[in-house]
């Protein structure tokens, strides 16, 4: 289906909690979140229910997000439920890694076709101190047992955050002249907690390694290659290059609410409703994507929540 604009909508953002495992300063509170009631949070049944009508309205792929997805109890019915929706021609999951190294084989048995991990830093004493709780080797012996399950095509999403990580590009950008994988720079969005940390530009990946060349673009991200190397680098800049007018995505929240747009206050329920009803209001979510965002103005999103609540 296409929105206002033109744009066709293909892709789901799926949130299944706002809990997490972790708690990163830019994302989440120091004593992280309360718990929902279980009535409060879409069930299983309902996340399936809202992807087959998704599905009914054009979205092709599928990401379940959070909060930190691994965290929610039932995430392999999830999985399973939502891969064997005839449409979804891709369904994949964003993680902190953490919970890897017990549930990455379960979750390719699931149906789960690709992963990302968010992963800020590769110095241990760091990723204790952003994280507040985690530890680096957890995420580590996560990937690995990633790729011994059969995932390929994973990818390390990087939030850039300028007297933090700043330092470690280079290394980052050296995983892909050794190893096929991708790794994404994300510019940090003013949006929660993440107002309280320091903006870098995507721009600063390429004055760190000037070597890089352009590579096919990927959705939201512009991507280059290393020289001789087998993997890539994508920038994603929401911050200093609009890419509003080539976004094909929606969001559903754990709790049931539509989102037109990530940093738009716009939310329209979706529990409780079903056929033709459930249909008609993704239908209007998506005919009411505005045609973009506005934190480049006023260097602050209108989302009304945080990202964990909304889903990252």
């Amino acid at each position: 289906m296409r929105d206002r604009c033109a744009r066709n909508i293909t892709y789901l953002r799926l949130s299944v909690t706002d809990l997490c495992s972790l708690r990163c300063r830019y994302c989440m509170p120091a004593d992280g979140v309360s718990k929902r009631d279980h009535r409060d949070v879409c069930s299983v049944e309902e996340l399936a229910e809202i992807t087959r009508a998704a599905v009914d309205c054009g979205i092709r792929k599928v990401r379940l997000t959070g909060g930190e997805p691994l965290v929610r109890r039932g995430i392999l019915m999830i999985c399973q439920g939502i891969s064997a929706i005839g449409g979804v021609e891709e369904l994949c999951l964003t993680t902190n890694g953490v919970a890897l190294s017990q549930l990455a084989g379960p979750l390719k048995e699931a149906g789960v076709d690709r992963l990302n991990v968010s992963l800020d830093t590769l110095r241990p004493d760091r990723f204790a101190y952003m994280t507040r709780v985690g530890r680096l080797d957890d995420v580590f012996r996560g990937l690995k047992a990633a790729e011994k399950a059969g995932f390929t095509g994973t990818k390390l999403n990087v939030v850039l955050m300028k007297d933090f990580n700043d330092d470690e590009i280079s290394d980052f950008v050296d995983l892909t002249r050794q190893y096929p994988v991708e790794v994404r720079f994300i510019e940090l969005m003013p949006i929660g907690e993440g107002r309280n940390a320091q903006f870098l530009p995507a721009r600063a990946v390429l004055d760190a390694c000037p070597d890089l060349f352009p590579a096919e673009t990927s959705g939201v991200a512009r991507r280059y290659r290393p020289p001789g190397g087998p993997g890539l680098v994508g920038l994603i800049e929401p911050m200093s290059h609009r890419f509003c007018a080539d976004c094909d995505r929606i969001r559903v929240t754990a709790d049931g609410k539509l989102k037109p747009c990530l940093h738009s206050d716009q939310e329209i329920p979706l529990r409780g409703l079903h056929g033709e009803a459930l249909r008609r209001a993704i239908q209007d979510g998506i005919a009411a994507k505005p045609e973009r965002h506005h934190m480049n103005e006023t260097g602050r999103s209108e989302a009304g929540r945080s990202m964990h609540q909304i889903g990252g």
